[in-house]
């Protein structure tokens, strides 16, 4: 990665590091993703510039209605992502989490691809060895796991 470009991720990962972003953001980064990947037909995720990212639809746990989130994922080599509920570092469990854990079965958008998937919420030894991973992925993480008394919960989604 060119120093610029290793910069720019450093100076990002500070700034979403901080509790002023975990107020703001929630409210700002998902509406524009959403606006973004409607306006080029699923090809681009505004949020992707800096790390990689899916549209999650999932049936909502209490209504049934499909929902749409744009969410930061970790790629993995096995054809599957890694999903993190961190809500930024916000007190309560992200609502995409109630709903996959309602309904695993769902869809992702990824680089303008449609792909039916199953979500696995992990735990023990698997939770622990994706939690490293993400952390070297994205430091912040563990900022966000510090601001909460929760566990934050990590999805595995993989191709149906």
């Amino acid at each position: 990665m060119p120093v610029t470009a290793t910069r720019v991720v450093k100076a990002v990962q500070k700034m979403s590091s901080a509790p002023a972003f975990a107020r703001i953001a929630p409210h700002v980064v998902p509406a524009l993703d959403r606006a973004v990947h409607r306006l080029t037909r699923g090809k681009v995720l505004l949020s992707a510039q800096l790390l990689p990212g899916v549209v999650l639809t999932v049936r909502g746990a209490k209504s049934g209605l499909p929902r749409r989130t744009p969410l930061a994922c970790m790629p993995e080599e096995t054809h599957s992502w890694l999903l993190i509920g961190s809500n930024f570092g916000r007190t309560g469990h992200p609502a995409w989490t109630a709903n996959l854990l309602a309904h695993p079965d769902a869809e992702v958008s990824w680089k303008g691809q449609d792909i039916p998937v199953t979500a696995r919420l992990l735990a023990g030894e698997e939770r622990d060895a994706a939690w490293k991973a993400l952390l070297a992925f994205w430091p912040p993480y563990a900022t966000y796991q510090a601001r909460v008394e929760r566990e934050i919960r990590i999805f595995r989604i993989v191709r149906r």
